[in-house]
């Protein structure tokens, strides 16, 4: 019961958030459940936090801009263009 209590105020809390945020947020949630559920211990949770909240925000952070993609070029370096059609 305390766990689905945390849960609904967690999603609470990320309500009024930007997509980059929420993504952060729900991203290491779910890291965080998983890395623990895994391994058993609280290293894998925060390990699982740290990747999660990573790639949420990463996730977010691309859906905040519609029509837009993630590049590289021969140097490593990232630009947003214009996503092909």
């Amino acid at each position: 019961m305390k766990k689905a209590i945390v849960l609904v105020l967690l999603a609470l809390s990320v309500v009024s958030c930007t997509q980059t945020e929420k993504g952060a947020g729900i991203g290491a949630v779910s890291g965080a459940i998983i890395g623990g559920a895994i391994t058993g211990n609280v290293r894998g949770a925060a390990v699982g936090a740290a990747i999660g909240g990573v790639s949420g925000a990463v996730i977010g952070n691309v859906s905040e801009q519609p029509g837009q993609c993630y590049y590289r070029d021969r140097y490593g370096r990232r630009y947003i263009d214009s996503c092909p059609r």
